[in-house]
């Protein structure tokens, strides 16, 4: 079975505020993680604590972008719980003494902390081949094998996890990146997935990722851009991580380098190109725009 409906399905439901599409896009991922990852030992448990709690941006953006082009719910949720379960595991591990060395995750105690590190390291290992075990499901159609793919390049060697290695190397560099180099930086480390995330529903329908994947683009950078100015602004509390790391540390970031009204002026500019992409989508796509003006504007 196609896991897209035929063309007379596409924007088969309307745009919705941002809020109650995000909010909506939780409660879904979150349901469907319960009845997938349903074991009752500790690493189960592990692993939707992990999962659990977050803004599951990366998700939204594969059921929105399902959405746009008539993808069946099973097969649009299968591709939203894999997305976060990467994302999830690549934080789990980031947050490891090896690694970032975080005792705080979304407002609560990381998994390293909750139950000791080699937990993590085994709930993070089983959370990425989760993700690629939904993706193999039959449900998702005949472009299953690009969507792995896809992934697959965005979350390793050439994408997420290479992004992770740049930035642990730029904390022991004896030059601190440039605007080039921190940009190609973040554009792994963080693009990649968003990237994916976004273009997910055009590739299992077979159709043209172009637009969305421009979307993705400026929408990956400006949420970087606005971590980086969240690091110099940002409540703790409300970010759910420790702030002014970065600054502590001496790393290079886009407010170092731009100053911070540039990087704001930047993330801004950036929104709006990632609007302008949704053009073809006219307004189905609203939601999407929405979002866009979210990832500027968030303090968290």
């Amino acid at each position: 079975m196609a896991a897209a409906a035929d063309a007379t399905a596409q924007h088969h439901s309307s745009a919705r505020p941002f809020a109650q599409a995000l909010k909506d896009a939780q409660t879904r991922v979150t349901a469907h993680m319960d009845a997938r990852l349903g074991g009752g030992d500790a690493l189960h448990a592990a692993m939707r604590y992990a999962v659990t709690g977050g803004k599951m941006l990366r998700g939204f953006l594969v059921l929105e972008s399902a959405r746009l082009h008539g993808i069946t719910e099973e097969a649009a949720l299968e591709a939203a719980l894999a997305i976060e379960c990467i994302h999830a595991y690549s934080l789990v591990h980031d947050d490891l003494p090896c690694m970032d060395d975080d005792d705080l995750r979304r407002g609560q105690p990381t998994v390293h902390k909750k139950w000791d590190e080699a937990m993590a390291v085994l709930a993070g290992d089983s959370l990425q081949t989760f993700a690629f075990e939904l993706l193999a499901n039959p449900r998702i159609g005949p472009q299953a094998l690009p969507l792995i793919r896809g992934l697959a390049q965005a979350s390793g060697k050439d994408g997420m996890v290479s992004g992770q290695m740049l930035d642990i190397a730029a904390e022991t560099a004896t030059t601190p990146l440039d605007l080039e180099q921190i940009t190609q930086l973040q554009n792994r480390k963080t693009g990649c997935l968003i990237s994916w995330s976004a273009t997910a529903g055009a590739v299992m329908a077979g159709a043209d990722e172009t637009p969305l994947r421009r979307y993705a683009d400026a929408l990956g950078l400006a949420f970087q851009i606005v971590d980086d100015i969240l690091d110099v602004e940002g409540d703790a509390a409300k970010v759910g991580k420790a702030v002014r790391k970065d600054a502590d540390a001496g790393k290079a970031t886009f407010v170092s380098l731009l100053g911070l009204d540039a990087a704001k002026t930047r993330a801004s500019a950036l929104m709006e190109q990632a609007c302008e992409a949704l053009t073809p989508y006219g307004d189905a796509a609203e939601t999407l725009k929405d979002a866009a003006r979210f990832v500027i504007s968030r303090d968290s």
